[in-house]
């Protein structure tokens, strides 16, 4: 599901990027990765978040991938400004990824999961695109932040088979993976790593 123009407008904005930095460091401090590794990011919008994750983590590869080609396009733009060969961008599906199975190191998602009419299905497809003992690196939200009285209004969203934390976990463990301690979570949001196993 593409994002709205009130979404667009947000994960563009200075705030979300700075958000998003602080999140990659948190991330960091819960699991580094090691040289070499092959990575992606699920929902790459136009292209702050993978900037993020190259100059942190430093992987030998790292495609973004998202379902608009307009922030595909965004995308491109940017990592002409930054000439790196690390980074790569395509417009896919995180219901259904364009890998083979086994094929990344690590896997990033900032708040995409909750935008897809199957989401149990993404979390699958990441759990076949990742090697054993790969990391699932996530920022989610549930429904309490984007389906109340007001951002559901503004906002849209699939409202049939919706996630809290319980159904979330839930479907990370069913997918073999372990969420490493340290992780946080309120009624509202998680932000977390889990190691496929």
């Amino acid at each position: 599901m593409k994002v709205n123009w009130a979404e667009r407008l947000w994960v563009n904005s200075p705030l979300r990027f700075l958000i998003q930095k602080r999140e990659t460091r948190f991330f960091k401090r819960l699991r580094n990765l090691k040289p070499g590794t092959r990575c992606l990011e699920i929902g790459c919008g136009h292209g702050a978040g993978a900037q993020i994750i190259l100059n942190t983590f430093q992987p030998a590869s790292l495609d973004g991938l998202d379902v608009d080609p307009f922030m595909i396009k965004l995308a491109l733009r940017r990592q002409r400004k930054r000439r790196t060969n690390q980074l790569r961008f395509l417009v896919g599906d995180a219901q259904n990824l364009p890998y083979v199975d086994s094929s990344m190191d690590a896997v990033f998602n900032f708040g995409i999961i909750h935008h897809l009419e199957n989401w149990r299905q993404s979390i699958s497809e990441v759990a076949r695109v990742l090697k054993r003992g790969g990391g699932f690196y996530f920022e989610e939200i549930y429904p309490p932040l984007y389906a109340n009285l007001i951002t559901r209004i503004l906002l849209e969203h699939p409202t049939e088979n919706r996630f809290h934390g319980p159904e979330y976990r839930g479907a990370l463990q069913s997918e073999g993976f372990r969420l490493l301690p340290g992780y946080k979570e309120t009624r509202f949001a998680i932000l977390g790593v889990a190691v496929k196993e």
